[in-house]
This record gives C-alpha cells, sequence and structure tokens, in this order.
C-alpha cells in the first residue's frame, strides 16, 4: 500500500474549517478522523505527562501516527551534548504513544556547526532508545556536507525537506528512503499560503513509489493555511 501521511503541526481546528471535520469529539478526535498524521511541536517547549501520550494514542484509531518534536533542552540548551538524562525522560513519555509513535523529529537552531563526535555520540544515543522513523531538520550550512549527510545516512536518520530551506546551500540531498516534508509557508514563514499549482507538483512527486512512507506537515498555522492546504493535498493524493 502506497502510504504518504500528511497533516498539520499542531491539531487546531478554525472556525473555518470546523465543516470539513465531524462535529463531535475532541479537536484531537474530530482532526484524526479526516487526517492521518500529526506533528506535536508543543513538546518542543515543555515535557508531557506518559499518560498524556497514551490518551492521545487512544483518542485515534489504529492508523493514525504522531511525530513528536525533540525538547529543546536537548537541541538548543545542551545543543545535543550530555543531553542523557532529557533523552530519557523523553522516550519514557512519548513511547506511551506505542505503535501510533510515527517518527521522532529533531530540529536544531540555525547556530549550531555540525560536529561529526557530537552528532555521531547523540544519533546512536537516539537510536538507542527510538528503533524507528527519526528525521533532523538541521538549519545550518555544515550539516549540508559530505561529513553530516553521511552521518545521517549510516544512522538512517530522515534529512528534512523544508521549505524554506534554512541553511541549505544546495539541492536538497536525501539521507533515506523515506522523505519527511515540513512546509512552514513561503515567502511569509508561518503565515503564507500554498497555491494549486505548488500542491499538484508536490502530488504528483509524492505519488511516485519512491515516496511512500513520507510525511508532509504543513507548519504555516499563523493564518490557518495549514489544514487548508493539507486537506487539499490529501485531496488530490486520494
Amino acid at each position: 500500500m502506497h502510504t504518504v501521511y500528511i497533516g498539520t503541526a499542531g491539531w487546531s481546528i478554525s472556525s473555518a474549517a470546523a465543516s470539513h471535520f465531524p462535529l463531535d469529539g475532541s479537536h484531537l478526535q474530530r482532526y484524526a478522523q479526516v487526517l492521518d498524521c500529526v506533528e506535536i511541536n508543543s513538546s518542543f517547549y515543555r515535557p508531557h505527562q506518559p499518560s498524556t501520550y497514551a490518551r492521545w494514542a487512544a483518542s485515534v484509531s489504529a492508523h493514525f501516527r504522531f511525530s513528536v518534536k525533540l525538547p529543546r533542552s536537548i537541541t538548543h540548551e545542551r545543543r545535543l551534548r550530555e543531553g542523557e538524562a532529557e533523552l530519557e525522560r523523553f522516550a519514557g513519555e512519548v513511547l506511551q504513544l506505542g505503535n501510533k509513535l510515527g517518527c521522532v523529529l529533531v530540529q536544531l537552531p540555525p547556530s549550531l556547526r555540525f560536529e561529526a563526535d557530537v552528532a555521531a555520540a547523540f544519533f546512536h544515543a537516539l537510536r538507542q532508545r527510538f528503533d524507528g522513523m527519526l528525521a533532523c531538520e538541521a538549519r545550518h550550512s555544515s550539516w549540508f556536507e559530505t561529513g553530516a549527510t553521511d552521518l545521517l545516512t549510516i544512522h538512517g536518520i530522515t534529512r528534512v525537506r523544508a521549505d524554506p530551506p534554512a541553511g541549505q546551500p544546495g539541492p536538497h540531498v536525501p539521507t533515506t528512503e523515506t522523505a519527511y516534508v515540513r512546509l512552514h509557508g513561503s515567502p511569509k514563514i508561518y503565515y503564507s499560503d500554498y497555491p494549486a499549482d505548488y500542491l499538484a507538483m508536490l502530488a504528483g512527486e509524492l505519488r511516485t513509489p519512491a515516496h511512500a512512507g513520507s510525511w508532509c506537515i504543513f507548519d504555516n498555522t499563523a493564518a490557518g493555511a495549514a489544514v487548508f492546504n493539507a486537506l487539499d493535498l490529501r485531496a488530490r493524493l486520494a
């Protein structure tokens, strides 16, 4: 089965989009009856109780998947160094999602340069705790050089394809067979709506066998465009 997971950053449903979703249930339950994945960004800012993740998992159908963003205490404060305690706590929380945990997302600060030893130790520790899909959105140009590409490939870490592509000096170079596309909005980040011709092009690309199991997350949520773009893309792939 050719599956492409399409969703948004968070499961908020605006009044403008409400007619596209069932009326009954929590926002997550309503969202999950229409779209098949969601990216949890709140985990970047604060921890959630294991029971909260278990409740979220129980709220959705068997095929629904969550992507969970790694805490900033690991990526931005410790900058991938000596974060084992925070990583262990995070794993203990999000693993309560069970088989509905589809991906762990690592977003790095734009100022963080690639250091091979530090990155290798971090990804080794991450892989010890998560055997599923891992995705990395780096935003410093050094993370797009050969050494970083090789390390991501060795550890099976999917390089995020972002729009707009922060720090990326050239064309996207994938590191796994599965894509993770994060669409932040362009030209105005977090706000801009993606036009129909862009979504048609993206649908054609994601429809190919090479993109089976890939993810596409719309993060242009500030003005409510993300849900409509996700619904549009989903319809084009139906």
